[in-house]
């Protein structure tokens, strides 16, 4: 039996399902992987949801780690038995084994175990595409002041300890006082409860009223415009996810009245699209999580049958760090 999870309409939590699909051999450019863990990301649930459209039915999950069964015509940097992690697309990494494209998959370091390697690559390859790759116009510099949302998620806590190593004064902002001692925990150097501050405020008079060169918002609808005001004149808003509901159109002459803004909504596979540039971000990755300057707090693991609850938990903003489902 190949367990896996899918959707046959868009919805809620309660359109997931578990059903046994078959599993083939590896084509050229393929390889079969045998699952130990597979990572939860707010992408899954806007898939779900049908806010990112995908045909039906539809398997979900774009971040898993375990062992090559085999590998198909062409693939020249995995072979059967090794051990593996990857992001990538298309979605299906809820289940027990699949067939998927090679080129995004990388082997995992011994020093690192499958359910940190299943939780780890897609926030991580997302924090090193931001902090490496997506900048200011004139770049950042050590000491230079940063606005993270959700700095106490499993991306937020990864880009706390990153900003952190790069010398970046990281500000978060979170939901909870306990979310904000985490992300202090985690190396940001300032926290803000958005619920009890306003971060706008809270940003400008720690910056001494200059505001900061990037904001990095994950969040979209409930801080756009709070985020637009935290920047500097030639200020970078990287809007790199919705989890409030997707940013609504506005005038660009908005950017010019605040300051002669830049904004961008970068995405990871847009990063990850070719095997060489997936294996650069990814030693990299692998890189600051082995030398201890990056720790991966896995706060839920969860039993693949409990798929629903762990995206209702996820949605209602119940989880910190990074959650797995173990198959």
């Amino acid at each position: 039996m190949n367990r896996t999870v899918q959707i046959t309409q868009f919805g809620g939590p309660e359109a997931l399902h578990i059903v046994d699909r078959p599993v083939g051999d590896p084509g050229a450019g393929e390889i079969r992987v045998r699952h130990h863990a597979a990572g939860l990301n707010f992408i899954d649930v806007y898939q779900r949801s049908g806010l990112y459209p995908n045909a039906l039915p539809l398997a979900l999950g774009m971040e898993g780690a375990g062992v090559v069964e085999a590998v198909g015509e062409g693939v020249t940097h995995l072979q059967a038995g090794d051990r593996v992690a990857y992001a990538s697309a298309p979605p299906g990494s809820y289940c027990d084994v699949r067939v998927m494209p090679a080129k995004c998959v990388v082997v995992l370091p011994d020093g690192i175990d499958f359910e940190t390697g299943a939780a780890m690559m897609l926030k991580g390859l997302t924090v090193q595409y931001l902090l490496r790759s997506t900048l200011p116009q004139a770049g950042l510099q050590p000491g230079d002041h940063v606005l993270f949302h959700a700095a106490a998620g499993g991306v937020g806590l990864i880009a706390c300890q990153w900003a952190k190593a790069l010398g970046l004064q990281l500000i978060g902002t979170a939901g909870s006082d306990d979310k904000c001692k985490l992300a202090l925990e985690h190396g940001a150097a300032h926290a803000i409860n958005y619920r009890s501050e306003n971060f706008v405020a809270r940003v400008k008079e720690i910056t001494g009223g200059k505001g900061v060169k990037v904001v990095y918002d994950s969040i979209g609808k409930d801080t756009f415009e709070g985020s637009l005001d935290c920047l500097q004149p030639f200020g970078l808003l990287a809007s790199y996810g919705n989890a409030s509901g997707p940013v609504p159109p506005f005038a660009i002459g908005t950017l010019g009245a605040k300051g002669s803004l830049y904004i961008t909504r970068p995405t990871l596979f847009t990063h990850i699209a070719t095997r060489e540039r997936t294996q650069v971000m990814a030693d990299e990755l692998f890189g600051m999580v082995t030398s201890g300057k990056v720790t991966i707090r896995i706060d839920q693991r969860y039993p693949l049958a409990e798929v629903a609850q762990a995206h209702r938990d996820l949605e209602a903003r119940k989880t910190t760090g990074c959650s797995v489902l173990l198959v």
